[in-house]
């Protein structure tokens, strides 16, 4: 399940964050097991492979959600006016570096006007220019709520555009129904090559937000097709697609000729393979059978798939020497329905009776997982053990059943839990149902093989608990709970965003505010702490796991590493294949 694990943004936290980096969990060398091949020298040209079992779900990139797609088209596609540099050093990689912009922006009125200014020479795949405008029209697709859903939303709650009271949502629709299109034209301006960014509140550490995200990327208002542009993608990166991409199998990328490496940094883009091929489909075991055996093409491959517990024993020796093991920066949890499991104490008993320890034991014990006390991971500014889940992890079947005899329902009680298919997820899932349905629960297990997120985001979805995986693009509680929990960005008539319990609470929402208004970052993050204790007082989620990154990669793989900026997983920036 790891791919599906997002990766998220603070837009409100202080611009004294990015010099606390070093606390993030997973970026120094410690953390890692030593990579023979990663340390070779990496030449240009090659063929590499990139494995993943599951379709990806977004590669439009006002959409593009998950971690790993967000680094991966950093380094091959999709240029930003800033990104995060090829570093293990949390500090440096967290630290934006000017890419398609000269520089890495201006503000004034104390961080609530930002402007930037388009290098010269930069190209589209088809050799037009890459203007103001495209970035300015990349803006506006973040506000049409009912087509570009899935994506990050933080746009509609800081750009300088009024709110339409019947709605709660900004009063400009997006470029396709073009209401409140004025309004929009104000707070984002082009004078010439430089673009100007007007927001309502101060956003100080925006030039982050862009580098961890698509949503700010520039868009052809020639090449948007809407919902249909999901799985396009024109590049403006060193690498553009061969053929379409192909949801269930995935694409091979070749390079851009009208990508010019002058206008980029070999800090970002070292662009060493002539082809990637983004290879989907495969499962998680038959992957690892590849890499072990390491013949033929597979010497030339990695993956984004952890390595199956069942394996461990096979990563020995010469096996084990291309092997890394990161300390990654998500937690994985459980989501109860809000819609369906409406009473208090239905969902306390939920909590009573899971078993996360089964859970951490059949993902693979301590090389796949630690325990966690809070959906805040322990490496994040504001972390706090959550009182709600402290103590004993392995569940409580009979104290949950007395909480559902005090609900008064009828038992068995019926419930459906969602989650990303894999053999190993199955088996988890299998720990979870054994002490929920002992506490008078009737479990249905609902694996999902093709798609997931998209899914558990409708409104209407009918799964009583759902898995998720989170993780702070730097580290502030406030990239965390916030985003995900206050229902006023979220929830909406097409999607309930990253909320997908539609969780929905006045007293959360208004310690949110609380820590967006703090005057400083200890009043900020005292807030989040409070919110963070209601959220486990009404069970807005339960903690499963802290996750750990376990790769194996071909031994003709040069460069590979797992940075901050590519949330752990291998940074397709540096990595090539020897010749």
């Amino acid at each position: 399940m790891v791919n599906y694990r997002k990766r998220m943004l603070a837009v409100t936290a202080a611009v004294a964050l990015a010099t606390g980096l070093a606390a993030c969990g997973g970026g120094s060398s410690d953390d890692n097991t030593n990579n023979a091949s990663g340390s070779k020298e990496g030449t240009a040209g090659g063929n590499l492979i990139y494995y993943m079992f599951a379709p990806i779900e977004h590669v439009d990139p006002q959409r593009i959600y998950v971690g790993r797609d967000i680094s991966n088209f950093s380094r091959l596609t999709y240029r930003q006016l800033v990104t995060f540099p090829i570093s293990e050093d949390p500090e440096v990689s967290n630290t934006p570096v000017p890419d398609l912009a000269t520089d890495t922006g201006t503000s004034e009125d104390g961080g609530k006007k930002w402007s930037f200014t388009v290098k010269d020479d930069v190209k589209w795949e088809d050799g037009k220019p890459i203007t103001c405008e495209d970035f300015k029209y990349g803006a506006s697709r973040v506000f049409a709520t009912d087509v570009i859903t899935g994506g990050p939303n933080y746009l509609l709650s800081y750009l300088d555009i009024p709110t339409d009271p019947k709605t709660g949502l900004p009063a400009y629709n997006g470029p396709y129904k073009g209401d409140g299109q004025d309004l929009f034209d104000k707070a984002v301006t082009c004078d010439g090559q430089t673009i100007t960014y007007n927001f309502n509140k101060p956003w100080p550490d925006f030039p982050l937000a862009i580098a961890a995200l698509h949503m700010m990327d520039p868009y052809r208002a020639d090449k948007d097709q809407g919902d249909k542009s999901n799985y396009q993608i024109f590049s403006n990166g060193p690498y553009k697609l061969q053929a379409p991409w192909d949801k269930q199998k995935g694409a091979t990328f070749v390079r851009n000729e009208n990508y010019d490496p002058a206008t980029d940094s070999t800090d970002v883009r070292k662009a060493l393979p002539d082809t990637i091929k983004m290879d989907i489909g495969q499962t998680t075991e038959t992957i690892y059978d590849r890499l072990i055996a390491d013949s033929g093409d597979d010497q030339y491959a990695v993956t984004s798939q952890r390595i199956p517990p069942a394996y461990y024993t096979q990563i020995e020796g010469a096996v084990a020497e291309r092997s890394s093991l990161f300390a990654s920066p998500y937690v994985d949890y459980l989501v109860p329905n809000f819609n369906r499991l409406t009473d208090p104490k239905v969902r306390e008993a939920l909590k009573v009776a899971t078993d996360a320890t089964g859970w951490i034991n059949a993902g693979g014990g301590e090389k796949a997982y630690a325990p966690a006390d809070s959906i805040v991971n322990p490496a994040v500014v504001g972390y706090q053990p959550n009182p709600a889940f402290e103590g004993d992890k392995s569940g409580d079947p009979e104290a949950a059943k007395a909480l559902l005899e005090e609900a008064g329902v009828t038992l068995p009680y019926p419930i459906k839990f969602t989650y990303p298919q894999t053999d190993t997820a199955d088996k988890q899932a299998a720990a979870l149902k054994e002490t929920w349905d002992k506490a008078g629960f009737d479990v249905t297990l609902d694996a999902l093989g093709d798609t997931y997120y998209d899914v558990i985001q409708k409104p209407d979805n009918d799964s009583d608990v759902m898995w998720g995986g989170w993780g702070a693009d730097w580290p502030s509680a406030i990239t965390v709970t916030a985003p995900l929990f206050d229902s006023r960005p979220n929830l909406t008539a097409n999607s309930n965003g990253q909320d997908y319990g539609a969780y929905k609470s006045d007293a959360f929402n208004a310690l949110v505010d609380k820590a967006a208004n703090a005057a400083n970052l200890d009043d900020q993050t005292a807030a989040l702490q409070e919110a963070d204790i209601q959220l486990g007082k009404d069970v807005a989620y339960i903690p499963l796991e802290i996750a750990q990154f376990y790769f194996l990669n071909g031994s003709k793989v040069t460069g590979f590493v797992g940075t901050p900026a590519s949330s752990m997983f291998p940074d397709l920036g540096p990595i090539g294949v020897e010749n």
